[in-house]
């Protein structure tokens, strides 16, 4: 039997025993197996399972102290046993049965069954890539970011899941071939219903057996480390389901969640918002991030629904929510939390990260706690991708009026670590496709969405994609098929994909278009002023001076001898151009033949014309030799 100490038991009751997994849950040795839970308002705890035939007067739990923990320990079990706890409510006398918070591992769904883990047999292999990671300056580093969903990432022709070892057999060579540099799962975590895309998590310790063992994730992640891809892990730590089985009221009590009805509904997802004032709430959810980076060896947390936590008054009406202590509408609880979190991750796990999904102007979310930040290391910049599709999904002749949805960005572009996402949610639920949201003909579409991709690459921020964005999917996301892989037959789609695998290597390989992602010293307009014509133009600075410009026209007319200023004179040529025959454009062009002379233009000392090719960018670099 494996003693709990007085020491992790104090640390749990004070919200700071961030390994409560070493305590909690189903603890295997030679023996036998300790099971613990938190129950503080049970009058009578069982452990029931397939060895007990369910019976919860077998396995009865005593309660350590006071410390609402209970204790049993069984002889002779083996890892794969099934098990819930039975737990009888001493106010009410009601008998719950549940599975374990801290469970390792669960049954298929529709089952709900805990199971008894094995101790890990997968010997990792990454060493020197942590070392790495560690030593990373992650600021200033390149981060295209491939997002998935793993179960319609690709899937078996009978329709179903590949498993994680299938995955890194096909997903790790592809992310690398296509030149991401991270890829990042949509919540890997065991949940009940598919249709949740894993966001209502009842598993905050266990891998969803939809896709294979722990072991197997850990050499999925192995191997996307040895061939030189971070692994992103979405993290939900918001709310979670109502089902009955699971968190919600576990010992009879809202004890993971909030008995205040108007504190304790999400009233978008129909689900339970967690308590982040009580401390043995906050040691859960400490302990499942830590879980995640200690024992998946993750290189980062992307944590959804910030804004969710951060507001009291989220998505609520007047008078269907509490203000806090102070009468304000912060809820102060979660943002310690949020902050808890963020330094116990930097302190912790040298060079992981941990990204926001934070959607509104609350200052300071990727600013550190010890400057009165939330922590996070980088935010999703939603203004940016709201304002970028709602352009791109103008017809070319009115974008002229829309200008300044290309501009204003720069006003705020340095106020935080943003990263550029076009998510999973901008491609579901009706919104369309990428593609489907570009208008015009076909040509024209397809030249807007190369237009588009190539706008996100060169614009200053971390990159990230969904997957079927890089292939063109004419279809919305599907949870329930894989992505359109049929599709790459046709010369359009290949050639967005061919750009796609440009553009990755192009703002990796290029210091100038990622050196100073978060800095404003490593951007400057060439010209932002061109509304009538609708061209758009920058120059991208790394640290050592070196530089390239951009130039996207966003109308289908070609602008032949388009003058444009320049820091210097001499030659240039194009290390891009989204028009290219090889990305099925109309191969309009300027190749290595542009010369820029000391006439100023523009603010700068020097000057060309060039040729912007229709609803298309290209990448100017001067040449040197």
């Amino acid at each position: 039997m494996q003693t709990a100490s007085e020491h992790d038991l104090y640390l749990f009751g004070q919200g700071t025993n961030y390994q409560s997994y070493r305590l909690l849950g189903a603890l295997a040795d030679a023996a036998g197996v300790t099971f613990r839970v938190w129950a503080p308002n049970a009058d009578q705890v069982a452990v029931v399972g397939d060895f007990n035939g369910w019976d919860g007067r077998v396995d009865r739990m005593r309660c350590l102290g006071d410390s609402g923990i209970w204790e049993a320990f069984v002889p002779g079990l083996a890892a794969g046993t099934l098990y819930k706890f039975e737990i009888r409510n001493r106010s009410s006398g009601a008998l719950l049965v549940k599975s374990d918070p801290y469970a390792r591992a669960f049954e298929l769904r529709p089952a709900t069954a805990s199971i008894v883990a094995a101790p890990s047999a997968h010997a990792w292999h990454d060493d020197a890539w942590l070392e790495r990671r560690a030593g990373r300056d992650w600021l200033r580093a390149p981060m295209s970011i491939y997002e998935l969903h793993a179960g319609s990432w690709m899937r078996h022709p009978d329709g179903s899941f590949y498993g994680y070892r299938e995955l890194a057999d096909k997903l790790v060579p592809y992310a690398v071939d296509m030149g991401y540099t991270h890829v990042e799962f949509m919540p890997l975590m065991e949940h009940p219903l598919d249709e949740s895309w894993g966001y209502q998590c009842t598993g905050y310790f266990a891998p969803t057996r939809r896709h294979g063992s722990a072991d197997d994730l850990k050499y999925l992640i192995d191997r996307c480390h040895a061939d030189g891809i971070g692994v992103i892990l979405d993290w939900v730590p918001g709310h979670f389901p109502q089902d009955a089985w699971a968190l919600a009221h576990f010992d009879g009590t809202a004890l993971f969640e909030h008995e205040d009805p108007r504190l304790k509904m999400h009233p978008d997802w129909g689900t339970y918002v967690f308590n982040f004032g009580r401390n043995e709430v906050k040691s859960f959810l400490l302990s499942s991030a830590h879980w995640w980076l200690a024992e998946f060896h993750a290189d980062g947390l992307r944590v959804d629904a910030v804004a969710s936590m951060l507001y009291l008054d989220y998505s609520r009406k007047a008078g269907e929510w509490l203000p806090n202590r102070y009468g304000g509408r912060e809820n102060i609880e979660a943002i310690e939390f949020l902050r808890e979190m963020n330094a116990m991750v930097h302190r912790d796990f040298a060079g992981a990260l941990t990204i926001a999904e934070e959607s509104t102007a609350w200052p300071m979310v990727s600013r550190p706690v010890h400057l009165g930040g939330l922590g996070f290391s980088m935010k999703w910049n939603m203004g940016w991708m709201n304002d970028t599709l709602a352009y791109m999904s103008q017809d070319p002749v009115h974008r002229r009026y829309h200008h300044e949805r290309l501009t204003f960005g720069q006003l705020y572009a340095y106020s935080e670590n943003f990263v550029l996402p076009f998510s999973h949610d901008e491609v579901v639920h009706g919104k369309s496709s990428l593609i489907g949201k570009m208008p015009g003909d076909e040509w024209q579409r397809f030249a807007n969405l190369r237009l588009l991709l190539t706008y996100q690459a060169t614009a200053p921020g971390k990159k990230l994609s969904f997957m079927g964005n890089e292939i063109g999917q004419t279809h919305e996301w599907r949870s329930d098929e894989e992505v359109a892989w049929h599709l790459l037959q046709w010369p359009p789609h290949a050639g967005v994909q061919t750009l796609v695998r440009d553009l990755n290597r192009l703002y990796v390989d290029v210091p100038a278009l990622h050196d100073q992602d978060f800095d404003a010293a490593g951007f400057a307009w060439i010209d932002c002023h061109d509304a009538d014509q609708s061209v758009v133009g920058w120059l991208r600075y790394a640290r050592d001076g070196s530089f390239v410009a951009v130039m996207l026209n966003f109308t289908p007319v070609p602008r032949v001898g388009y003058r444009i200023g320049l820091p210097q004179a001499g030659r240039y040529r194009e290390l891009l151009n989204s028009d290219s025959r090889y990305y099925g454009g109309g191969d309009m062009g300027n190749g290595d033949r542009l010369v820029a002379a000391a006439e100023p233009w523009m603010g700068y000392p020097a000057s060309l014309t060039l040729t912007l090719p229709p609803l298309a960018g290209v990448v100017l670099v001067p040449i040197t030799d």
